[in-house]
């Protein structure tokens, strides 16, 4: 089997070639960014390059577990769970090859925010916060929490984490939108039926090697109490951070820390992250979409629907793609959702 072609293979390593020989330089370490970005670049590449050598050997150990199926040497079980993995292997690096943007070998910044309904919606958030932590577990990825609100009663105002990952906005980029709960309420003492939302919001995280121009004329930055969680000094301090940057309306904010400089920090990021997306997209008409989605979220803009009641059913209202294993699908197995989504709109 040869993993060239249209996977372009050759393209890599010369380019894995080309990254490494910028390592021996010796003022590689010079600019400490620029110098993390090219390590990073390299061991995609390498993890890249390794997982077609893997398909090549696997390629040829299933030609010879056939030749054993034929002889009685081998189960239709061993070739079949041969094939599975094979198969799901291809799959990976045909998404991989869908996701050739730049901005898509980024660690992507994900904010989750209830719509109107109070509790119900601040509920539905915190269930999608987990389902989203299950699924960083589920692909090894790691997140760092920028700011959390917990919700009055239960569940969350809003939360923005950091995941970390190769390709982690090329994925979750496809999550983007407003996601719709239907079940049984636990908070309506007569369990009537109720529908929440909540949207999702997902940018690039931004590495410091690139540009974003920001005037710091063109910033409001307050400092507020902050709420929650986070014990009594969290509490006595003005340490939390809201930042709005007044030519596009677009507003951050960060309490997590205990610092308010750390706290500047992060929100600094997510605001970079933000006007990047926005720069990307070349609309700031987009920006204002986003911020009247935050403000009413409803029925016109739902990405895909979640039905306990009466029956089971998670279903991708754009691609159609669909099943009745809700537990699987609240405990991060979302995987079939996001792929279908690039292979079909992304490719």
């Amino acid at each position: 089997m040869n993993c060239g072609g249209i996977f372009d293979l050759e393209s890599k390593k010369n380019k894995l070639i080309e990254f490494k020989k910028l390592t021996f330089a010796e003022d590689f370490w010079n600019d400490k960014n620029s110098a993390a970005s090219t390590l990073k670049q390299v061991a995609t590449l390498e993890k890249d390059i390794q997982k077609w050598d893997t398909l090549n050997q696997m390629h040829g150990d299933i030609g010879v577990l056939f030749e054993f199926l034929d002889e009685g040497e081998s189960t239709v079980e061993e070739v079949e769970k041969e094939l599975n993995e094979f198969s799901g292997l291809i799959r990976d690096q045909e998404l991989k090859l869908i996701l050739g943007k730049p901005e898509d070998m980024e660690n992507a910044i994900l904010t989750i925010h209830p719509g109107a309904g109070g509790t119900e919606s601040q509920d539905w958030a915190n269930m999608l916060y987990r389902m989203y932590n299950r699924w960083i577990e589920r692909n090894g990825f790691s997140q760092n929490l920028l700011d959390y609100q917990q919700g009055e009663e239960a569940g969350i105002k809003d939360v923005t984490i950091e995941i970390k990952g190769d390709y982690a906005y090329g994925q979750l980029k496809a999550e983007a939108g407003v996601h719709r709960l239907v079940r049984i309420s636990p908070f309506d003492a007569n369990s009537r039926r109720h529908t929440s939302f909540a949207s999702v919001f997902v940018y690039p995280s931004i590495e410091e090697e690139i540009k974003i121009e920001i005037d710091s004329n063109d910033l409001r930055i307050d400092t507020y109490r902050a709420s929650g969680a986070g014990g009594q000094h969290v509490n006595k301090t003005d340490s939390a951070i809201r930042i709005t940057h007044i030519p596009s309306g677009i507003v951050v904010q960060c309490q997590n820390e205990r610092s308010q400089h750390k706290n500047k920090a992060q929100a600094m990021k997510v605001l970079k992250a933000r006007l990047y997306k926005l720069e990307l997209e070349k609309e700031r008409e987009s920006a204002q979409k986003l911020a009247s989605e935050k403000k009413d979220i409803g029925w016109g803009s739902q990405i895909r629907s979640y039905v306990f009641h009466p029956y089971n059913m998670v279903k991708d209202h754009r691609t159609k793609e669909e099943t009745s294993n809700t537990r699987a699908v609240m405990d991060g197995d979302i995987d079939r959702f996001i792929q279908t989504f690039l292979m079909q709109h992304m490719s």
